[in-house]
């Protein structure tokens, strides 16, 4: 579903998309509030989501999507900067990912396949900025997030390794361990931090203390 403000641009990742065989536009809406009242008919796997619209933004539809149990859809932020300060706000509000709208057409199709199938996407641009942002902010005390504390040494292992970037088939190997192992541990990391995909986990392992910048 292709949310934006601006009918040109919402055309244009129409015809880019339903190029594609494996992907189709099932709907449009040309702010937040039309968002959140269509999402429900029009059931999309990702929503492509503009960060500043009139009525509602994107961040407060996000927001109200990601937290209606009965959606399953996943939320990609579109921006026009890299630097946006909205990046983290987004995160928190349950983004699964955040892509810059000059991005390069295969890179949007591949960023929708990998938001699909579950996965999180940051351009390496705002991957940075976030870290940034977070690393100039006053490090919160462990206790504001009390599913650190019941992290097992194992998801330590393993949610450090996800703020360095790394994969499930990569954290398998750097830790010896089978990817279907991994796997539970990510899911069971992501029950106890109360995160609704890899992304929110490691924005509060840093938030937290757990992870500083330049640490890993």
């Amino acid at each position: 579903m292709l949310v934006d403000d601006q009918q040109m641009v919402r055309a244009g990742f129409r015809m880019i998309l339903e190029a594609e065989s494996d992907v189709t536009v099932v709907g449009e809406a040309a702010d937040g509030v039309e968002a959140v009242q269509m999402v429900g008919r029009a059931k999309p796997d990702v929503i492509l989501m503009d960060v500043r619209m009139p009525k509602m933004d994107g961040i407060e539809a996000c927001e109200i999507i990601c937290a209606d149990a009965t959606v399953a859809a996943r939320v990609m932020m579109l921006t026009t900067f890299d630097l946006d300060d909205h990046v983290h706000a987004a995160l928190r509000a349950g983004a699964s990912g955040f892509i810059l709208k000059d991005a390069p057409a295969e890179q949007l199709i591949d960023g929708i396949r990998i938001i699909a199938e579950g996965n999180a996407l940051l351009a390496p641009s705002v991957t940075q900025a976030l870290i940034d942002e977070i690393a100039r902010r006053p490090v919160g005390q462990p206790e504001a997030f009390p599913g650190i504390n019941e992290l097992t040494d194992r998801e330590l292992e393993v949610i450090k390794l996800m703020a360095r970037g790394l994969s499930n088939n990569e954290i398998a190997k750097e830790l010896f361990l089978g990817e279907a192992t991994i796997k539970t541990h990510v899911g069971r990391v992501l029950a106890k931090l109360g995160a609704r995909n890899r992304v929110q986990a490691v924005v509060a392992a840093y938030e937290s203390g757990l992870v500083t910048p330049g640490s890993q």
